[in-house]
C-alpha cells in the first residue's frame, strides 16, 4: 500500500513497497508529486490520492525498479542462478564476457538501459570489435554470445518482478556479409544452352554410338 507524506515545500512524497531483491532488503520505490497552482485542498487531496493509486499499480506491473545497476545485478545471476545452473565452461564464457559489457552498460541502471543502448552496443561489435587475444575482428558467433549473457540477466530480472519486459528482445543483428551470387539472364541461358547443344551434335557426329547426354538447365 502506497503511503503519502507532505513536505515543507508543498510537493507530496509517494512511497510505495516493492518487496523484497535478490539481496534480501526492502524495495522502496519514491514519487513526488506537487500541486498545481490554484487548486483547492480538496482537489489536492484527490489528485494526490489518484497519483498515489497509479504509481501503487506501475510497481506492481514491474514498471518501477530498484535503482540497481546493471553490473550490480549481473553479478548477483551469476551467484545465485549461472553458478547453479550453468555448466562450468560456460560460466567461465559468461564471466569472460563480461570484459566488454560492463564498460558498456554495466554502469546503467536497469531500468534505464533501453533495446537502443544494447542494438548500439552490439553493432559495434560487430564492426569494431576485435578479439583480446589476436586481434583479429570478432566472429558472429561471440557477438551472439554477448547479446545472449545480456538477455540471460534481463530474463532473469523480469522473473524477480523488477522489470517488466527484457529490452534485448528489440535487438538484432545484421546479416553474414555475403559474396552476391551471379544471376544468369534468360537471354544468356538460351545462349549456353545452345552451345551445348551444339557441343552434343558435333559429339555425336563424331562418336554416333556416344549415348545421349542428359542437361538440365534451372532457370
Amino acid at each position: 500500500m502506497a503511503t503519502i507524506r507532505k513536505r515543507k515545500n508543498g510537493a507530496y512524497e509517494i512511497k510505495v513497497s516493492c518487496g523484497y531483491g535478490v539481496d534480501g532488503k526492502q524495495r522502496n520505490q519514491y514519487k513526488t508529486w506537487k500541486p498545481e497552482p490554484g487548486m483547492t485542498p480538496r482537489q489536492i487531496e484527490k489528485e494526490v490520492q489518484r497519483q498515489a493509486i497509479l504509481f501503487e499499480e506501475d510497481c506492481k506491473r514491474g514498471q518501477i525498479t530498484a535503482a540497481v545497476k546493471f553490473e550490480t545485478f549481473a553479478e548477483q545471476w551469476f551467484e545465485e542462478y549461472a553458478k547453479i545452473n550453468l555448466r562450468p565452461t560456460s560460466y567461465a564464457r559468461m564471466k569472460h564476457l563480461t570484459n566488454r559489457v560492463y564498460p558498456a552498460i554495466g554502469h546503467k541502471r536497469l531500468d534505464k538501459i533501453t533495446s537502443r543502448d544494447i542494438q548500439k552496443f552490439i553493432t559495434d561489435l560487430l564492426t569494431n570489435g576485435k578479439n583480446l587475444n589476436n586481434g583479429k575482428p570478432l566472429s558472429r558467433k561471440t557477438v551472439v554470445h554477448h547479446l545472449d549473457f545480456i538477455s540471460d540477466v534481463f530474463t532473469y530480472a523480469v522473473r524477480m518482478r523488477m522489470l517488466s519486459d527484457n529490452p534485448c528482445r528489440n535487438v538484432f543483428l545484421p546479416k553474414d556479409d555475403r559474396e552476391e551470387r551471379e544471376i544468369y539472364t534468360i537471354q544468356e541461358v538460351e545462349k549456353l544452352f545452345t552451345a551445348l547443344v551444339s557441343i552434343h551434335a558435333k559429339a555425336q557426329s563424331c562418336h554416333p554410338r556416344a549415348s545421349m547426354t542428359s542437361v538440365k538447365v534451372c532457370i
